[in-house]
């Protein structure tokens, strides 16, 4: 088959990006012609199509020209059409696969590959179509205000609690509803059952959600397989971006009360403030790793913890965890559970009160794990293999 894949950007900038990329990877392996489209972007690093891409818009632009273009990106697609028709043409693609379009990209190509006959894959990895926000979020707390009625960004000021900026994505939603998404798109695939479930709390058809988990990337896999565990520290780590709905601030309150060191992979809009704001020498920032660098930070330290606030959907940094053979203390919220329930070696927790006991008590019980085991077992159940078997029944 020749299948478009689709994404904003096409570098590890997170776990969307990461799951296009390892995904156009394993389609190839398995015989077919992949091409990609995303926003023009210098750091992409699939660029076959570039003359096709839309582009580059810069939603920080200090001149008006630059906000401009923005909004109409985000409303109604604007510097899309032209492009995607182009390559639709150019490819004739039997499948158009979804990721992370809105806002960068346009939920527009939806509509055009529908229109020419093309079957729509669309894989969620937030909740941007249901809540205007994507995360499900307001003024730090859980909201689905706007799963029924999307005026309630307006009135709450969800969106970055500014009224220009809440304005703006209640009429990207309104133009982008439920209505046009389902009736355009095939299947669209929920790597939770979680997502699932708000999905068709938010109106969309039972009927056109499938659920499949994300995978670990081929690369990463044979990585783990073949290096050997270096010494373990009596360390834990947090790997993921330094941003307020990652609950980060929670963790590392917690760390500041504890004797163990704690690691901080990643980057984030938090991360000046956060080490200026938490300078124990047992809390140690690294910023950005490698994939390499990460999977040895995984597999020297005793767990790791995932302390989000908002529903997280399918986290990768959870399925690299287990992965490597380190368990996971994760809180209790969106599809977090069901990635840690079958493993007795994982915790959860629901209050930031809680994880001060916990951290001790993983430290308490990591002796007795069999991390050959877990590991092994993880890659099996998120084995690019398993993925393939269940994409494969959806598309054809």
């Amino acid at each position: 088959m020749k299948i478009l894949l689709v994404n904003k950007f096409l570098y590890p900038r997170g776990g969307d990006c990461i799951h296009t990329l390892s995904l156009g990877q394993m389609l190839r392996k398995m015989g077919h012609t992949v091409r990609f489209y995303a926003m023009d972007h210098l750091k992409n690093i699939e660029n076959e199509n570039r003359f096709f891409y839309a582009k580059e818009i810069n939603f920080s632009s200090t001149k008006l020209s630059g906000k401009f273009e923005a909004t109409r990106r985000i409303l109604w697609g604007t510097g899309i059409e032209n492009g995607v028709q182009k390559l639709l043409k150019d490819f004739h693609p039997d499948i158009v696969h979804l990721n992370n379009i809105h806002s960068y990209l346009s939920p527009l190509i939806v509509k055009l590959a529908q229109k020419q006959g093309i079957k729509v894959i669309w894989t969620l990895h937030d909740y941007k179509l249901i809540c205007p926000t994507y995360n499900c979020l307001c003024k730090g707390k859980v909201c689905e205000a706007c799963f029924s009625n999307k005026t309630n960004i307006i009135l709450r000021k969800c969106m970055k609690n500014n009224l220009l900026a809440s304005v703006l994505a209640w009429g990207e939603a309104v133009n982008w509803n439920k209505d046009k998404l389902s009736a355009w798109t095939d299947t669209f695939i929920c790597p939770s059952h979680f997502m699932a479930k708000k999905m068709q709390q938010g109106g969309y058809p039972a009927d056109k959600l499938q659920v499949i988990s994300n995978f670990i990337g081929e690369e990463q896999a044979e990585y783990i397989k073949n290096t050997t565990y270096p010494a373990q520290e009596k360390a834990y780590a947090y790997i993921g971006r330094l941003s307020r709905e990652k609950g980060i601030d929670s963790l590392l309150k917690a760390a500041s009360q504890l004797p163990y060191r704690l690691y901080i992979a990643g980057t984030g809009p938090l991360e000046a403030e956060l080490k200026k704001k938490y300078t124990a020498n047992n809390i140690v920032f690294l910023g950005y790793l490698t994939m390499e660098d990460t999977i040895n930070l995984l597999r020297k330290v005793c767990f790791t913890v995932i302390p989000s606030i908002w529903y997280e959907n399918n986290p990768l940094s959870v399925i690299e965890s287990l992965c490597c053979g380190t368990p996971v203390l994760g809180r209790d919220i969106g599809g977090i559970p069901e990635l840690l329930e079958s493993d007795n070696c994982n915790l959860l927790f629901t209050q930031d009160e809680e994880l001060p006991a916990l951290i001790t008590k993983m430290f308490d019980t990591v002796v007795s794990n069999n991390r050959d085991e877990l590991s092994a077992t993880s890659l099996r159940r998120f084995s690019s293999e398993q993925y393939y078997r269940k994409w494969l029944k959806i598309v054809e």
